[in-house]
């Protein structure tokens, strides 16, 4: 991806800058790329997230503040996205009764099977996106990453 010919300038950018931008437009790609292939589902990136930490969590109830610690994006309203999965039937909330600000997460039989949907169309999407690196590329790619 060329920079300057995505942002249309004939100016020659400062590296630093121009890493920025570059950084920001993958993002932008592979965001798209993730939204597009959720679409079919009525599943936003942050609700497959929340999804795939409750499939981490192995039958254990998660709460919210587990949720949030463990959210690709820290931006998210997690209840607001908890909501939202449960007017879908993929998770269940429970109040416990002796403590009403405990609140135990878990998913649900159809979030697995829904999860288990997404995840086939993801890794193509993965994939696709990352068609043109080697093993040994991504491998050094995550370890600049490792810098940040």
């Amino acid at each position: 991806m060329n920079v300057e010919a995505v942002i249309k300038t004939d100016k020659k950018i400062p590296l630093r800058s121009r890493t920025i931008i570059h950084l920001i437009l993958i993002h932008n790609k592979v965001s798209e790329s993730f939204s597009h292939a959720l679409k079919p589902f009525g599943i936003s990136t942050q609700q497959f997230n929340v999804l795939r930490i409750l499939r981490g969590q192995q039958s254990k109830p998660a709460n919210l503040s587990t949720l949030n610690e463990r959210m690709v994006s820290k931006m998210s309203n997690t209840t607001r996205l908890v909501d939202k999965l449960m007017n879908k039937g993929y998770v269940d909330r429970i109040v416990c009764m002796s403590n009403r600000r405990k609140v135990e997460i878990t998913i649900t039989k159809e979030g697995l099977k829904a999860l288990s949907e997404m995840d086939v169309v993801l890794e193509k999407t993965e994939k696709e996106i990352l068609i043109n690196f080697s093993d040994s590329e991504l491998e050094q790619l995550n370890h600049l990453f490792n810098k940040f």
